[in-house]
């Protein structure tokens, strides 16, 4: 099983985060994982972590229907900080909506991170397999 140091899930929905933490302890070693209920939380504490040269998540689950600050702004001002280790995005959404798809590959051509769009629920082997290649 790969050792992954730290895992962030950035969603408003318990039930969400909950299964994503229970399949996560399943297939990956990790030493922590935090949960964070907006972006804007999320934001702040990744950003303070970054700037104190402590560590920050290698691996995002994030959801982009959000209150506060969204996934789609949390990715804008993640994108702006000078983060050089590949971090590996995760848009976890229950959107079927082409526009959010796209906007994801919006993202994902403007960055060095590794960032897919997966649909919810997120399924074990998905789970697996974004781990696998972090």
């Amino acid at each position: 099983m790969k050792k992954i140091k730290f895992i962030g899930i950035i969603d408003d929905d318990p039930i969400t985060v909950f299964g994503i933490k229970k399949m996560l302890n399943t297939v990956v070693e990790c030493e922590t994982i935090e949960a964070y209920q907006n972006g804007k939380i999320a934001f702040d504490s990744i950003n303070k972590k970054f700037m104190g040269n402590e560590d920050i998540p290698e691996i995002i689950f994030l959801d982009i229907n959000m209150p506060i600050m969204d996934g789609w702004q949390f990715l804008e001002e993640f994108l702006k900080l000078p983060i050089k280790q590949r971090v590996r995005i995760n848009i976890v959404t229950s959107s079927i909506d082409l526009f959010d798809k796209n906007k994801g590959e919006y993202f994902k051509d403007k960055t060095h991170h590794v960032i897919t769009f997966n649909n919810k629920p997120i399924k074990r082997h998905v789970i697996a397999e974004i781990t696998k290649v972090a």
